[in-house]
């Protein structure tokens, strides 16, 4: 489904000064991503591209906003297709497809927008949720929990007949419908793929997480890069940074002398 782009002016400023990973980033940011949670590999990805912006603040942006810088950062430093693949889950076919990051692209506005909802008579003023509140329910173990935790979290003021009320106050209908007009608000936080299996025609629904997919690329090319790095030093004595400095193309070159 191809998504309608809307950006606000911070948006668009900040899009235009993002910069692509290069090799000496890509493998500082894989090396400190080792130890992190996905959560945290996200704002190092992000940091990397927005060396001027302190990471609190990128923690900050809502989860869609955050999903939208890494689709356009993963293009600006892998290109827009991505290699996708699934499993049938009806006959076990493996799927291969290619999708193209516009494809999958909503351009969100800024993360400091406020949203509300009113129903049976109640007004709801929440934001989307962040880095932040992703993190804070993270080892929670039960799913039911966790989401009542989290849109708790996001939660502004809630005015029911005139007068301030707590969330836990609220029946649970109204939070039932909360849940899933937040959801409706920002679809590139959960951008669903519709898939279709060509040997036995089964048709279903998956999940694409840009975080997990584009680490996923973030770690193979870094191994590929410190076996090219292990070789052409071992063959001419090069130093590390001088081997990340040459093109992906002249590096190609001296590798296929040597092997």
């Amino acid at each position: 489904m191809r998504l309608q782009n809307l950006m606000s002016p911070l948006s668009r400023n900040r899009a235009k000064n993002m910069r692509p990973l290069f090799a000496p980033d890509l493998l500082r940011v894989w090396e400190q991503g080792q130890a992190e949670h996905l959560l945290d590999k996200a704002l190092t990805l992000l940091h990397a591209a927005f060396p001027d912006t302190a990471r609190n603040k990128l923690a900050e942006l809502s989860i869609g906003q955050r999903d939208t810088y890494m689709l356009k950062l993963r293009e600006l430093t892998f290109g827009s297709k991505l290699n996708c693949f699934a499993e049938c889950p009806a006959c076990k076919e493996r799927l291969e497809f290619v999708i193209k990051t516009e494809d999958i692209l909503l351009l969100s506005e800024s993360g400091e927008k406020k949203y509300e909802l009113e129903i049976d008579e109640t007004l709801v003023h929440y934001r989307m949720p962040n880095s932040l509140d992703l993190a804070a329910i993270a080892e929670c173990g039960d799913v039911d929990t966790a989401r009542n935790q989290l849109v708790q979290r996001c939660v502004v003021q809630v005015i029911r007949d005139g007068d301030k009320v707590d969330w836990s106050e609220l029946p649970a209908p109204v939070k039932a419908e909360l849940v899933a007009h937040m959801a409706e608000q920002e679809p590139q936080a959960d951008v669903i793929l519709d898939l279709r299996c060509p040997a036995c025609d089964h048709k279903w629904q998956t999940v694409f997480d840009i975080v997990s997919y584009f680490w996923a690329e973030i770690n193979a090319e870094a191994r590929r890069l410190l076996y090219d790095i292990h070789v052409l030093a071992l063959a001419y004595g090069w130093r590390e940074s001088d081997i990340l400095s040459m093109s992906d193309t002249r590096r190609q070159f001296y590798l296929g002398m040597v092997t």
